[in-house]
């Protein structure tokens, strides 16, 4: 693991974590403000060891489709999740496994893991409690903002299987 101050680790770490709480009570507006113009958010099919766009995904997302997805979240038009599901996760196994200097002007990038579960308590047909169970993978760019979420991969741990609608931000 590439050495980092504890100070830089503190930051990632309550990153991850105040991320979780944007997501988990779907504050969309808040928690797409902690991403980059260029950001690559994905959910592969299996493991994520192929490029994104060679095989099928759960999600595949840039900029764009992101702000889409969000909108129809918000627009309370997409029934999946009206009411709302309640969420939480557990972040654990924080590791930062690499560092790039930034190029360009830009700040440095901190490739980082970490593993999740996640309760959804989905309420709208079923009321199951789903749990959801994998790795993230965060690109966190420094920015004059601060931290920034260039990239996220969720690699869930039954991705092969049939899954439940998604109709979140995993």
């Amino acid at each position: 693991m590439p050495a980092v101050d504890e100070a830089t680790r503190r930051e990632i770490e309550e990153f991850l974590y105040h991320e979780a709480v944007l997501a988990d009570e779907s504050r969309y507006q808040d928690w797409v403000a902690l991403v980059t113009d260029d950001i690559h958010y994905w959910v592969p099919f299996g493991a994520g060891d192929y490029e994104p766009g060679s095989r099928v995904s759960f999600l595949n997302d840039n900029r764009n489709r992101l702000r889409t997805r969000i909108q129809q979240l918000m627009s309370g038009r997409r029934y999946s999740q009206v009411p709302k599901s309640s969420m939480r996760r557990v972040i654990s196994n924080i590791q930062i496994l690499a560092v790039h200097p930034g190029d360009n002007g830009d700040g440095d990038e901190y490739e980082v893991g970490s593993n999740f579960v996640l309760y959804e308590h989905a309420v709208q047909a079923t009321n199951d409690m789903r749990i959801w169970v994998g790795r993230t993978t965060h690109r966190l760019r420094r920015t004059d903002e601060g931290l920034r979420i260039a990239a996220k991969k969720v690699e869930l741990v039954n991705s092969t299987s049939a899954l439940p609608n998604m109709a979140f931000i995993i």
